[in-house]
């Protein structure tokens, strides 16, 4: 007992005291920092965050049993902080991309018109997820946005609400916008989910697959990806790089692709364009050594043209810290619509190409600091905006204000098959394997996606789109002038 009160003396001063509090108080943190409140079935239970506890695997031995998904569902987690911050700029879109479903809401038969245009349907109850397929995408598109929205389930466990959608998997939007005028008792139009959209169509945009990875042509899941896109720009100086404007991809595609060819340099003149055909089946059997995209950061400008129609390949080049040349795009994607000429981009119209460029790199190498700023924004805004966190927090987002709009309780298609991790990786093999593997989310988020920003103020987006529009003019009568 003496020997216990002397212990006592001496913690009441000193330093023995204050490693005692400091222990006491790191011993306290990180109890209440690896506990939190799990949900199941209402009642409400303290969770210890070990991570071997606390992840999501995969259990392949479930298909050997019976050749069907978990019985049990990821349980729902209780976030530890619901005040996750506001989604970025661009999420706003969402709120444009429904509105023409505000006023009416979406019913059954509004869903079965967008069918002749769909891919698959995807319907989502109590959590688990049913496809019903109806035509064959190009490659594995279809495939990897399964398995996003599947991650997207494992990432945030039952708090998606039951919905059903339509899903078109093309390069080019279905619904025109000229098909169903605004005028009173006009048809509504139907609502279908595509990776793109235009200024005359009616698309729910939503992330595109080769987030998640394309085997295809070995680009890697995009969390990947992008961090050695950013090693790749520390090890290539902007200054030190090749004072001409970059393109590598398929000319087949389009008209202005094949034009941008022409614009290689020749004996006779030099338009400051170095643009190469990639051949995809030479790729693939040399095992795509020519294709490597962090070594694709190299010049001081690089040129983002579409194809067909909007191209996967515009997050590629604009992570690269070079100034991006847009060879006026007619499309966008989930983002791009915020992207704000001569500070993310330089526009480039489609008529006299190989001059346009050349101006723009000219103009570039005088203006040096200018021009790299402008690709820094432009790699600023993949690397902060376009994480995998808002890619998930984008889809969560829309797929929760979409579902506000159903009016009806959807069911399980006749046709539709249950889809789960396991059913897709586990039989899988190759790179679509890897990619799945490498992609997967093996963890519940512990906070809330970010808060949807309100719908554009409309005269504010009206002088949004009038100022992108003076700029572009800016632009013109600066080349009017060289």
């Amino acid at each position: 007992m003496r020997e216990t009160c002397n212990t006592w003396k001496l913690l009441e001063k000193g330093p023995a005291r204050t490693i005692f509090i400091f222990f006491l108080l790191f011993f306290a943190g990180y109890i209440c920092s690896h506990f939190i409140d799990t949900s199941i079935g209402g009642a409400t239970l303290k969770v210890f965050l070990n991570s071997k506890k606390q992840e999501i695997k995969l259990d392949c031995s479930i298909l050997k049993q019976n050749k069907s998904c978990p019985a049990i569902s990821p349980a729902k987690f209780q976030t530890t902080d619901d005040r996750n911050g506001s989604c970025p700029d661009y999420f706003r879109w969402i709120h444009e991309d429904l509105r023409p479903w505000k006023a009416t809401g979406i019913t059954s038969e509004m869903i079965e018109r967008a069918k002749s245009k769909a891919d698959f349907r995807l319907v989502i109850l109590n959590g688990r997820v049913y496809i019903e397929k109806y035509r064959k995408p190009f490659q594995t598109r279809d495939v990897f946005t399964w398995w996003g929205i599947l991650q997207l389930l494992r990432k945030y466990p039952g708090r998606l609400p039951d919905l059903e959608l339509m899903f078109n998997c093309g390069d080019k939007p279905a619904i025109r916008s000229s098909d169903y005028p605004q005028q009173p008792n006009a048809a509504v139009p139907p609502p279908l989910f595509q990776y793109c959209g235009n200024g005359w169509s009616l698309s729910i945009v939503f992330p595109d697959w080769s987030f998640w990875g394309w085997p295809e042509i070995n680009i890697k899941p995009w969390e990947a990806l992008s961090k050695e896109l950013r090693e790749a720009n520390k090890k290539s100086r902007w200054i030190e790089r090749e004072p001409y404007a970059f393109w590598k991809g398929n000319p087949s595609t389009s008209p202005t692709r094949q034009d941008l060819m022409k614009c290689n340099p020749t004996d006779h003149q030099d338009w400051k364009v170095r643009a190469y055909d990639q051949d995809w089946r030479r790729e693939t059997q040399q095992g795509f050594k020519q294709s490597d995209l962090a070594k694709q950061c190299t010049n001081r400008y690089k040129i983002y043209v579409e194809g067909r129609g909007w191209s996967v390949s515009q997050k590629y080049i604009m992570a690269c810290d070079s100034m991006t040349l847009f060879v006026k795009p007619q499309y966008y994607d989930f983002t791009t619509r915020s992207l704000i000429p001569m500070y993310h981009y330089w526009p480039i119209r489609g008529d006299d190409l190989c001059r346009r460029i050349k101006f723009a790199v000219d103009w570039g190498n005088i203006y040096k600091q200018e021009a790299q700023g402008i690709g820094r924004a432009a790699s600023n805004f993949i690397e902060e905006e376009l994480k995998m966190d808002y890619v998930y927090d984008y889809m969560f987002n829309l797929l929760n204000e979409y579902s506000k709009l159903l009016k009806y309780k959807p069911t399980i298609p006749k046709g539709a098959i249950e889809f789960c991790s396991e059913t897709m990786a586990c039989p899988a093999n190759g790179l679509v394997k890897k990619f799945m593997m490498d992609s997967m989310v093996k963890f519940p988020a512990l906070t809330s996606p970010c808060t949807i920003p309100p719908p554009f103020d409309p005269h504010a987006l009206q002088a949004f789109l009038k100022e992108k529009e003076e700029t572009l003019k800016q632009v013109e009568a600066m080349e009017k002038k060289s």
